[in-house]
């Protein structure tokens, strides 16, 4: 039996069997994303800061580790951030010991991004922690079932794409 939910707390105690909100009713499938994305976010948090690291730095290590040093721009591209957000997201991992910045080899004018001894050796904990997100995600779907769920989210995620192109 799930208790009743109060303003935006973090109560996590919410089903998705609730009625929603009067105001909401017009846009059902947006809450439902708002309310998945907000708890997939949640739990992310709480998995990687056993790890030392906030959501989506485990990205920008993750694009590291499998491509090499990068240059911001690029990072920024790959993951779909702005550059001011990923510039900040590089200070703290600099700052946490993960990442080095250097000077371009071939351009003394840009910056490259790498990951340090240091950050190698957390790689194997944030695929732990990928691994029991993934777990907790889909883990009770079957096969057909997450596909389905990827096919429908790559629809949704072409659509939403298409209209901040179109509203820009």
């Amino acid at each position: 039996m799930s208790q009743p939910k109060t303003e935006d707390t973090g109560d996590v105690s919410s089903t998705a069997s609730e009625p929603l909100p009067t105001s909401v009713m017009a846009g059902p499938v947006s809450h439902a994303i708002l309310r998945v994305a907000r708890l997939h976010r949640m739990l992310a948090s709480q998995l990687l800061r056993r790890v030392g690291l906030h959501p989506s730095q485990e990205l920008v290590m993750m694009q590291l580790w499998e491509r090499g040093p990068q240059r911001p721009t690029d990072l920024a591209r790959l993951l779909g951030s702005d550059a001011a957000t990923m510039t900040r997201t590089i200070q703290r991992l600099e700052k946490a010991g993960f990442v080095r910045r250097l000077s371009s080899p071939i351009d003394k004018r840009a910056t490259i991004v790498e990951p340090t001894a240091a950050s190698n050796a957390l790689r194997q904990e944030v695929e732990r922690v990928w691994l029991d997100l993934e777990s907790s995600v889909a883990g009770g779907l079957t096969p057909d079932q997450q596909t389905e769920a990827i096919e429908v989210l790559s629809r949704i995620e072409d659509s939403l794409a298409r209209a901040t192109t179109h509203t820009g």
